[in-house]
């Protein structure tokens, strides 16, 4: 069952929800939270790796990874970041969530930027229970025209699934988290051995 926006409003009130900056009651509305573009992103860039072997070792893949992925990168209002047409490139939300262990959250994206050609997330919508840290976008421009983006823009909306019990094992407490209480824009981590 998912929670409605008096739920949600109930569940941060009581802190058993966490999301900061504490999100404004016109940002919440009938199932979801409105969340923000954050201050940093990544993107892919020098291209001299032909490609990238998803079956090669942990050591060689992270290895590559640090060849083709730039460092944060800072923007702004005045400095803003274009996203030209069949890119992607990697976002943070401005919002910090931390989720307990008996709800799952989804993320998903704005209808009005995805009939632009806006997808704020490759696959990974989903928010383990457990989960505490921003939420990094996996933003790809679909369209024909370069996407303007900016900080603090209404990017997402976040919605919270009730589950039937509390999970054994919530995502910050497993040894094999890769993204545990995830600040700004972490770059793939891949864990194959």
């Amino acid at each position: 069952m998912r929670l409605c926006d008096r739920d949600i409003q109930e569940w941060l009130d009581k802190k058993k929800l966490i999301i900061t900056p504490y999100p404004k009651k016109n940002l919440i509305n009938g199932i979801t939270v409105d969340i923000h573009l954050g201050y940093t992103f990544r993107i892919f860039q020098n291209y001299s790796v032909p490609c990238i072997n998803l079956s090669n070792s942990k050591k060689n893949m992270n290895s590559v990874l640090s060849k083709i992925m730039s460092k944060e990168i800072k923007f702004s209002k005045r400095n803003p970041f274009f996203l030209q047409p069949g890119v992607l490139a990697l976002f943070s939300t401005l919002e910090s969530v931390s989720i307990p262990s008996n709800l799952v959250g989804w993320l998903d994206g704005r209808s009005s930027f995805a009939r632009l050609g806006l997808m704020i997330h490759a696959t990974s919508h989903r928010i383990d229970p457990g989960w505490k840290g921003n939420i990094v976008l996996e933003m790809f421009n679909a369209g024909k025209i370069t996407l303007v983006l900016h900080p603090k823009i209404k990017i997402a909306a976040l919605s919270f699934e009730f589950l039937s019990n509390s999970v054994l094992r919530p995502y910050n407490s497993r040894n094999e988290s890769k993204y545990k209480e995830q600040k700004g824009v972490v770059p793939s981590r891949i864990d194959k051995e």
